[in-house]
């Protein structure tokens, strides 16, 4: 019996991911607002407290389970605001980094706190951004966030170091998808992001990627066991073996 954990995994590659494991055998959990269904974990990452309030008995009743393998994926994130930092609304910030820093880290410190003395072989996952290492104009806060959420898990992978049966801590910068948020990346106006021709240029070529084949690829990487700690990109992932 193996688990995944997915915050935001009833769309985009979160359910990419999901649908590649539950194919496989896996149980799945979507931990998200919007999912539905038995394999569905109602989960609001806008307000972390009330998100751990529901995290810890649902992951209480799971950690009880015999599994073999659990995996914990952060994958839930917002793109908005966008624009200029002057002109970003403090309510919308506060929504942003609530969603992709503060619920995640507790999304993931919750998980690691239920499965902390399982059996079962257990890895937690950031799913991040090449955002994290390059500053976009009209994007302050997602890169923000997200370099601030890798470092997080660079500071985790430190400290299960230490740890007698450490939980692999690893990120995946997936590259540029063909999802919701790349429609809304294209929709922005190009005086809050003056780089969305680029992203229009990524569909006019064919480079976004489906997220079914890179939620396979992830799903194939974390089977071959990395090391605590690492970190790769999708070209890296894609890249023939």
């Amino acid at each position: 019996m193996r688990l995944a954990l997915v915050s935001g995994g009833s769309r985009g590659l979160g359910a990419a991911l999901c649908e590649h494991w539950r194919a496989q055998g896996w149980r799945a959990i979507d931990c998200s607002r919007s999912g539905a269904g038995p394999d569905h974990l109602a989960v609001d990452l806008a307000d972390p407290q009330a998100a751990e309030r529901a995290l810890v008995p649902a992951l209480a009743a799971l950690a009880r389970q015999p599994w073999q393998e659990v995996v914990v994926v952060a994958n839930a994130a917002r793109l908005e605001p966008v624009g200029p930092v002057a002109s970003l609304d403090t309510s919308e910030l506060l929504r942003h980094f609530a969603v992709n820093l503060t619920g995640t880290v507790v999304f993931l410190k919750s998980a690691l706190a239920a499965f902390a003395g399982h059996a079962a072989e257990r890895c937690l996952l950031a799913i991040s951004s090449g955002a994290a290492r390059r500053p976009i104009r009209g994007w302050a806060p997602y890169c923000a966030g997200k370099a601030a959420l890798e470092q997080f898990m660079a500071v985790l992978a430190l400290e299960q170091a230490d740890e007698e049966r450490p939980v692999r801590t690893l990120t995946v910068s997936p590259g540029v998808l063909d999802t919701g948020m790349q429609q809304r990346i294209r929709a922005s106006d190009p005086a809050d992001f003056p780089d969305r021709d680029q992203f229009v240029a990524f569909q006019d070529s064919g480079a976004l990627r489906d997220p079914a084949v890179v939620a396979a690829a992830i799903a194939a990487w974390l089977a071959r066991r990395p090391d605590n700690g690492s970190r790769v990109d999708a070209n890296q992932l894609l890249l023939p073996r």
